[in-house]
């Protein structure tokens, strides 16, 4: 708790109360954004001297806020199925490429035991590489 004490531009009567942490950091992080002291926003908050905007119709923002939340999820509807299948693809591509390093490494065997000379494919190396999460070896 913080205690804060507001005393009179005249005369005696001092006023003592004790506000949270938490409220207090809600204050400073008010004055860092507005510029403001922390004794100011203090005063304005007991005063209730806030500023009200001018020509501004709350209903048709609420309004506006509601139609873009509805937008948002809309939009999750549509990115929550295609980030599922685009994670269920790359796991594929990662099946795929563990099944192909396999055969690399069989068709490197079989070329050796025939006294074939070894052919390196830098790109298939690459691809395969990638989706081990073994990074593009620049061979």
């Amino acid at each position: 708790m913080i205690r804060v004490v507001i005393k009179p531009n005249k005369g005696f009567g001092k006023i003592k109360a004790e506000i949270s942490k938490d409220l207090y950091s809600e204050i400073l992080s008010i004055s860092e954004k507005f510029g403001v002291s922390p004794e100011e926003i203090i005063i304005l908050a007991l005063k209730g001297n806030f500023k009200k905007p001018e020509n501004v119709d709350l209903e048709k923002l609420e309004k506006e806020v509601q139609n873009l939340e509805k937008k948002v999820w809309e939009l999750e509807k549509r990115y929550a199925p295609l980030k599922f299948k685009a994670y269920n693809l790359f796991e594929e591509n990662k099946l795929l490429a563990i099944e192909l390093s396999g055969l690399i490494a069989e068709n490197v065997q079989l070329r050796r035991f025939l006294r074939k000379k070894v052919e390196v494919n830098k790109e298939l190396r690459k691809i395969v590489n990638y989706y081990l999460g073994l990074g593009a070896d620049d061979e």
